[in-house]
């Protein structure tokens, strides 16, 4: 069965950070590209970074440059998204989504797989 889950949500205080993971079963994820995508209440859903994971590329929203990290741990057929100096404004649900190739679609409904998703709440 093909599923792709999120974990590593929970609430963090502002400048804090928190690494979600997302993790692949039923399909390796060696000919992939995995984005991250959030929603926030209220608000459109925001794609934040993606890897392709067979060249490497790393894309991310001018939102979360600098502060957020994307990599893969194939032999755990896991991606991470690692978050550091959170600010309140990155309170969302956080999901990934796989779609077979190299590129990385803005809209998350052109994606074939897609996780539930994790919350993240960014809160003093």
């Amino acid at each position: 069965q093909v599923q792709l889950v999120e974990s590593g949500g929970g609430l963090v205080q502002p400048g804090g950070s928190l690494r979600l993971s997302c993790a692949a079963s039923g399909f390796t994820l060696d000919y992939y590209a995995i984005g991250w995508f959030r929603q926030a209440p209220g608000k459109e859903r925001e794609g934040v970074s993606c890897i392709s994971i067979s060249d490497d590329k790393k894309y991310y929203a001018d939102s979360v440059k600098g502060r957020f990290t994307i990599s893969s741990d194939n032999a755990k057929n896991t991606v991470y998204l690692h978050m550091n100096s959170l600010k309140p404004e990155d309170t969302a649900v956080y999901s990934c989504a796989a779609i077979r190739g190299f590129g990385c679609p803005r809209d998350i409904a052109n994606y074939d797989y897609r996780g539930q998703g994790t919350q993240v709440t960014v809160s003093s």
